[in-house]
């Protein structure tokens, strides 16, 4: 695997498409501040690590409010081949705010308003809506 983090966010939006209550994901550090943004912001539920023998695992909740995923679509900006920084002042805004953006700080993977508020730019990541 050459990108874990869009395979993040890919097995994420294929498991709401699929109808999945819940999705299974190999663990990382990364992988788990990035859920815990997600579901900062409403779009999946329960985030809990599983630990077995030498495999660990991070099982995420899905979200279906009125019979509708809340993540329906993503675009993925920073690839392994092409990474994306941007100042504070030039983080973008997701259909008018419906979205979110996440970023890779100096403090730590944030939104993108946690990131403006804290006036701190750093590697545009995806942005979700």
């Amino acid at each position: 695997m050459t990108d874990p983090v869009s395979d993040f966010f890919i097995r994420i939006k294929n498991a709401y498409s699929s109808g999945h209550h819940m999705v299974e994901i190999p663990y990382s550090e990364m992988k788990f501040a990035l859920a815990d943004v997600l579901r900062r912001h409403g779009y999946i539920g329960k985030i809990e690590h599983k630990n077995e023998k030498s495999k660990k695992t991070l099982l995420i909740d899905l979200l279906y409010p009125d019979k509708q995923a809340k993540f329906t679509n993503l675009e993925i900006v920073s690839k392994p081949g092409c990474r994306v920084y941007i100042p504070f002042k030039k983080i973008p805004k997701v259909l008018g705010g419906l979205g979110i953006a996440i970023l890779s700080t100096s403090k730590g993977i944030m939104s993108g308003n946690e990131a403006r508020k804290k006036k701190i730019g750093g590697e545009l990541i995806c942005k979700i809506w």
